[in-house]
């Protein structure tokens, strides 16, 4: 559950901005400052558990290769939005050009690594079942997509 937050927090900054800019309300890029702020910090909290839950996979296995591009592009996320953070501190309410880019470029990153994560609890099951299938193929594979490289069929 704690991945919701970051996601969400440092997805409406995102937003926040793009409609700061169409509207021209420097509350809502304040709203971002903050939000962003609240994003990096809950996202440190979570990259907690999710160290804890990338210890656990096994070495050798797609889930581990996938919890690790997972983790890595995270962390590139909360640089990104951490440096469009710093950015912002002097004058909130008017972030500058590449802090916004900053940000718009963590909220795309999130999208991709926000994926990984969706794969690897609900394809892989990594920390979800004892059973889990840690080398399940992508949910992307065509033969995934078309059925025939799931399960057998009765």
């Amino acid at each position: 559950m704690l991945v919701h937050f970051p996601l969400g927090l440092l997805g409406m900054a995102v937003v926040f901005d793009l409609a700061g800019l169409l509207v021209d309300k420097p509350a809502l890029a304040s709203a971002a400052y903050y939000m962003i702020a609240a994003g990096i910090l809950s996202g440190g909290a979570a990259a907690i558990f999710g160290i804890v839950d990338w210890f656990g996979i096994p070495a050798g296995t797609r889930a581990r290769a996938v919890a690790t591009l997972h983790a890595r592009g995270n962390v590139v996320v909360l640089i990104l939005f951490a440096v469009s953070w710093w950015l912002r501190r002097s004058n909130p309410v008017d972030p500058s050009p590449p802090a916004i880019l900053l940000a718009l470029l963590g909220g795309v990153l999130s999208i991709v690594t926000g994926w990984l994560g969706g794969e690897l609890v609900s394809r892989l099951a990594v920390s979800v079942d004892e059973g889990a299938h840690l080398n399940a193929p992508s949910s992307l594979r065509q033969d995934t997509i078309s059925g025939r490289g799931g399960a057998e069929k009765s």
